[in-house]
This record gives structure tokens, C-alpha cells and sequence, in this order.
């Protein structure tokens, strides 16, 4: 868990006085979309290394 808390906080100070504010809302939903695309290709890369790469 402290690990991610780390995480946590630096994400946060990353747009501590940022401004446009819409810039920063925008750099917030696209690192969250960033972070989600990662999962899916961690995912489907292992779900075909488990399932020995059938096509």
C-alpha cells in the first residue's frame, strides 16, 4: 500500500497550481485512459501467453 500511496501523492503535486484549468482536467483524463489501455494490453498480452497464443 505504500507504494501506492507514493504513486498517489506524486500524481497529485504533478497538477498542484497547474493552470488552465481545462488542461489540466484533460492531462487528468487522458493519463487515466493512458493507464487503462496499459492494463488492457498487460491483459491481452497474458491472457494469450496463457492460452498459448491461439488465434
Amino acid at each position: 500500500m505504500g507504494t501506492l500511496s507514493h504513486f498517489r501523492t506524486i500524481y497529485i503535486q504533478a497538477f498542484k497550481g497547474c493552470k488552465p484549468e481545462i488542461l489540466v482536467v484533460l492531462l487528468k483524463v487522458y493519463s487515466v485512459f493512458c493507464a487503462l489501455m496499459l492494463f488492457l494490453a498487460v491483459y491481452a498480452f497474458m491472457d494469450r501467453a496463457l492460452n498459448g497464443f491461439d488465434f
